[in-house]
């Protein structure tokens, strides 16, 4: 391999080699998947970020295309197009008989950065609203998919995703005239197409039918939560909330009103008692709870209906996960036996394909969704269109259907496999997972600490949820965990089942 050289500048100017050409190279392109698509992308992008965070400085010479293909095992013509696509975004410059340079960025104005000293962190602080930072959060490794065996919730699996099907569906998004229809301005409008896609295919799934004007889309179900907060509570309002029950809500409630009342809940569900009575908003997740994954019965779900009714209380249903595993009789959501107008359905397509897409919408009375759209306008007036359109040329092409279907049969495999193995390996534990849930709500003896447990068991290589975070006092689930199965692998459930038994027994 040829020598790397440096362009030849002023002694004043010029920067330092690197101390070894090839292993400096070597790791300014470690991490690069051989093995994917798109590599002359994944180059381009490595060294755009080489010379924006200064590895790569003005004057450097690259390697010769010949050069850094062999080191790369790639091909040249890949690395002959990613350098002349850098040439023309003016980050590299050609020189004849010479090679490829780097061209440099213009010089950064303003980089020096006041020191973090704590007086300085608290002229900031003080100045805040209020300070989200602090609010008791699910916490989850963000490297999660490094860890053999993540037992999280919710989570993306790309064994499970339907690459080749999303694909054709981007493609196809990519014409000229999906084009025109998606890269205008909608204002506060969502794409047609996906609208009327969720009307068709997905939430008469649930039972739900509803006019295009009672639909809108958001990006994912925490933002609808938020909006909805933003639009129905002020600071003395009473919002009722599941104890225990979800972080994300109840944190999203706690910074809009100062009376966020705990709700009672049962192998049933939610408990229409007097506290419920008191509220003018309840939150509630009657497929599965959160996090107990319990199921609404359908005695207690029209009990709730009932109560909402004669209290006047607005019910917002949060239907996260509803039809991932098609197992036992599914019960209908609130929205589909509401007759009163009281519910605001709150669903999600990120649980189903990959919680990165972002794509949740919205249920309500067409006065309520007209004022969703006003608000919404205010924040990012719509959800990108693109995803829009690629979300419901995947849905009408039948891919969401058979995607449900094929993860359906994988997760229910996953879930006997875990109920086989959760006696072996917490034999002193209870657990409970209703129906259709891809999770299990482990109880440990008391005195356990299931954050001190998560720790160990990260140090094995087994990623679980602890569950303090979930109530509004945390001692009450202190001895409480998540345990998720859509993340893991069906081949790694065992050995991770093991181990998290091992370091539970050294813990206990």
């Amino acid at each position: 391999m040829g020598k790397f050289v440096l362009l030849r500048q002023s002694e004043a100017t010029a920067p330092a080699a690197p101390p070894n050409d090839v292993l400096f190279w070597g790791s300014l392109f470690q991490g690069l998947d051989r093995g994917g698509s798109f590599l002359q992308l994944q180059i381009r992008r490595m060294i755009v970020t080489a010379i924006e965070d200064g590895r790569l400085p003005l004057g450097v010479r690259m390697p010769s295309s010949r050069d850094l293909a062999a080191l790369l095992k790639v091909s040249r013509n890949t690395i002959v197009i990613a350098y002349e696509q850098l040439v023309d975004q003016n980050f590299l410059v050609s020189r004849e008989r010479s090679g490829y340079f780097v061209a440099g960025l213009p010089k950064q104005i303003g980089e020096a950065k006041l020191p973090a000293t704590e007086a300085y962190s608290r002229r900031w602080t003080e100045r805040f609203a209020l300070q989200p930072s602090a609010f008791r959060n699910i916490v989850k490794p963000l490297d999660w998919q490094t860890y053999p065996y993540p037992f999280i919730f919710g989570q993306f699996d790309p064994s499970l995703f339907p690459t080749n099907d999303w694909r054709e569906s981007a493609r196809a998004a990519l014409s000229v005239p999906e084009i025109n229809n998606w890269a205008r301005d909608m204002i506060d409008g969502d794409d047609p197409a996906l609208i009327e896609q969720l009307q068709r295919q997905v939430l008469p799934r649930r039972g739900i039918r509803a006019r295009a004007d009672e639909i809108m889309i958001t990006i994912g179900a925490q933002h609808a939560l938020y909006l909805i907060a933003k639009l129905f509570v002020r600071p003395t309002t009473t919002i009722g909330m599941e104890d225990p029950g979800y972080p994300d809500a109840r944190n999203i409630f706690g910074m809009m009103t100062s009376d966020v009342v705990p709700l009672r809940v049962d192998d049933d569900g939610l408990v229409p008692d007097d506290d419920f009575a008191r509220c003018s908003l309840a939150y509630v997740t009657a497929s599965h709870h959160c996090p107990t994954t319990a199921a609404m019965s359908r005695a207690r779900r029209d009990e709730i209906l009932r109560a909402a009714r004669d209290r006047d209380i607005v019910l917002i249903e949060d239907d996260y996960e509803s039809e991932l595993i098609p197992e036992g009789d599914a019960l209908p959501p609130l929205m589909s036996l509401d007759q009163d107008q009281t519910v605001l359905y709150v669903g999600s397509l990120s649980k189903a394909l990959a919680p990165g897409l972002r794509l949740g919408y919205v249920v309500a009375p067409a006065p309520v969704v007209r004022e969703l759209r006003a608000l919404r306008r205010l924040m990012l007036r719509h959800p990108p269109l693109n995803n829009q359109r690629v979300a419901a040329l995947f849905i009408g092409l039948g891919h969401y259907r058979s995607h449900l279907q094929q993860v359906g049969r994988v997760l229910l495999e996953r879930a006997r496999l875990v109920d086989e193995l959760l006696p072996q390996t917490l034999p002193t534990c209870r657990w409970a997972r209703g129906s259709g849930s891809t999770s299990y709500w482990i109880s440990c003896p008391d005195g356990t600490d299931s954050a001190r447990l998560s720790e160990a068991a990260r140090a094995e290589g087994v990623v679980i949820e602890p569950g303090d975070v979930f109530s509004m006092s945390p001692d009450a689930t202190r001895h409480c965990f998540r345990l998720g199965f859509s993340s893991i692998r069906t081949d790694r459930i065992a050995a991770g089942m093991a181990k998290l038994g091992e370091v539970f027994a050294r813990q206990g």
